[in-house]
């Protein structure tokens, strides 16, 4: 299942907007907004497009997505198209020095990435494989033209939130995904001291990778980011499994924000 790593932008139609202007704006093209937003017959006229319609709009670069700030937006609004919390908006996007006040046409971070449908998927099977809901999906990708819940065209380019819990946000890898020894495990955390930790299971239940520390770049009350490479302490058994990303309770111990991605370890095998 293709999960594109480039740089996107959701950026709501303006009266008078045409799509030369919109990829000449954000150094796309007009084909390839076409195509990831299904702007063409027999779904619509093509290069058809309304104000308040969301648009996704791809730039060669890094695994990042951003959403144009329009008025009357808030960071409550984002918390709520993607299955997120404001204080978790506010904590990835340090450029906002005021969490009530957001500036038209300033580009947030936004936690979801990018999906290419394929020949035969459906959006259950999408939100199943992506370990989310069918109703986070839909919020996601809300106003967005070529989008129906009975179906989906292939190379349309569907907005996934990314794994969090209220304090944990997991970047890389993404869901769905082969991992491997080496790889970085990377994204966003508040947490006492800065102190989390992952383990890696396969889906019989065994342990791939044993408990092991994440340091983050700050402790809560703060957000910070954080990055290790992943390590296997065993051979995986089966070719699907879970990546948990979690805290211990300064209190007692206990695990918290647990956050659970599930992961591949290799193709075609039987489990």
């Amino acid at each position: 299942m293709p999960i594109v790593d480039n740089t996107y932008f959701i950026y709501t139609v303006q009266p008078g907007d045409t799509l030369t202007a919109i990829a000449y704006r954000f150094s796309s093209s007009v084909s390839a907004i076409e195509q990831a937003n299904a702007l063409y017959p027999p779904i619509t006229d093509r290069g058809l497009i309304f104000p308040g319609q969301k648009l996704v709009v791809e730039k060669d670069g890094l695994s990042m997505v951003y959403r144009i700030v329009q008025g009357g937006d808030t960071l409550f609004q984002y918390a709520q198209d993607y299955s997120s919390t404001v204080e978790m908006m506010y904590g990835i996007n340090p450029q906002v020095g005021n969490p009530g006040l957001l500036y038209v046409n300033q580009p947030l971070f936004v936690p979801v990435y990018v999906y290419q449908v394929e020949e035969g998927d459906t959006l259950a099977q999408i939100a199943e494989q992506f370990g989310i809901s069918l109703s986070s999906l839909f919020r996601a990708n809300q106003n967005r033209p070529g989008l129906s819940p009975d179906v989906i065209y292939p190379g349309y380019h569907l907005l996934i939130p990314l794994p969090s819990s209220a304090n944990i946000l997991v970047a890389s890898p993404k869901p769905g995904t082969i991992i491997t020894a080496g790889q970085t495990l990377s994204g966003f955390a508040r947490a006492f001291e800065g102190s989390l930790l992952y383990q890696i299971q396969d889906s019989s239940g065994g342990t791939v990778t044993s408990e092991a520390p994440i340091q983050a770049s700050a402790g809560g009350p703060a957000f910070g980011t954080f990055s290790t490479p992943i390590q296997f302490n065993r051979t995986p058994q089966t070719s699907a499994g879970q990546l948990w990303v979690y805290a211990r309770s300064a209190a007692d111990g206990s695990t918290i924000d647990l956050v659970k991605t599930p992961i591949l370890f290799f193709k075609n095998q039987p489990d």
